[in-house]
């Protein structure tokens, strides 16, 4: 039975659901941020990382469709990894400098990449093809 639900050939689901419930997240933490009297250079770095890394996806996809099918993987895979290191980056160069705002706005981000995540999973397995 699990062996089933993993090989069965779905097609990709589309991003824009995950993407909105993440982005939902970001939202409900600058209330947060505001009643606790948190930083909000923490939220405001939560949310350009967030922009940011979705920004780069919309383009990366776009190049995609022009492409064969070996390239969009290689494409795929270098934008994986750009994105992911990118994001390290950038939360490495500003922990050095302060480190509560980078453990803050890593916090943040990483809600709402969970929901995100989360959520594409429930779409992709959920659909029967």
């Amino acid at each position: 039975m699990l062996s089933g639900l993993l090989s069965t050939p779905r097609p990709e689901p589309g991003h824009l659901l995950p993407a909105l419930a993440g982005s939902i997240v970001i939202l409900f933490a600058l209330p947060l941020f505001l009643i606790l009297g948190w930083n909000l250079s923490a939220w405001a770095l939560a949310a350009v990382l967030w922009l940011g890394i979705h920004a780069l996806d919309v383009v990366l996809r776009r190049a995609r469709k022009s492409m064969g099918n070996l390239a969009t993987s290689g494409m795929q895979a270098f934008g994986l990894l750009f994105k992911t290191l990118g994001l390290l980056v950038v939360l490495f160069a500003v922990a050095s400098a302060s480190p509560h705002l980078a453990l803050a706005a890593a916090l943040v981000y990483a809600l709402a990449y969970t929901l995100e995540l989360g959520l594409s999973l429930v779409v992709y397995f959920g659909s029967t093809r």
